[in-house]
């Protein structure tokens, strides 16, 4: 298992959840909620100063496929974000399977007694850490980094 902290994005419509690893790969936290600016940056600028701010090694950014592992528009929509990730950040952008992490993210939140209304701020938070969590162990019990990476393009 590499050494390093990781960051965690879960990409919304709305939000984008952010979570990070502990420097030895073991455990993934909640972050933050960055607003989606589908209009400019600021949300790119944020998870970039996030990701500088902890010294991460890689983003792990969730691949949200349709059950079948088909691609659907919220698929296209996180590839494009991860590749505009990746031309602002010097360090490796890996996608890798969501499926259900919102799911398993609303469970959670409802198991620990929140309520839909009062859960809404941090669910994307959850669901982040839930995709770190998988890529985390991924590469534990295969050796490898977890997903596929974004190819590398010409930084701007």
């Amino acid at each position: 298992m590499r050494s390093g902290v990781r960051v965690g994005v879960d990409v919304g419509k709305v939000r984008i959840g952010v979570s990070r690893s502990d420097n030895h790969g073991m455990l993934a936290t909640p972050v933050e909620t960055v607003a989606r600016d589908l209009a400019g940056l600021t949300d790119l600028v944020r998870i970039r100063a996030v990701v500088l701010e902890l010294d991460a090694i890689e983003v792990i950014v969730g691949l949200p496929l349709a059950l079948s592992g088909n691609v659907t528009a919220s698929t296209d929509d996180a590839i494009d974000f991860a590749a505009r990730l990746n031309r602002i950040l010097d360090v490796p952008v890996r996608l890798v399977d969501e499926r259900l992490s919102t799911v398993s993210a609303q469970s959670a939140l409802r198991a620990s007694g929140r309520s839909t209304k009062t859960h809404r701020p941090v669910i994307d938070q959850v669901a982040a850490t839930i995709i770190l969590q998988h890529a985390l162990d991924s590469e534990r019990a295969s050796g490898r980094p977890p997903g596929s990476p974004v190819e590398p393009t010409e930084r701007p």
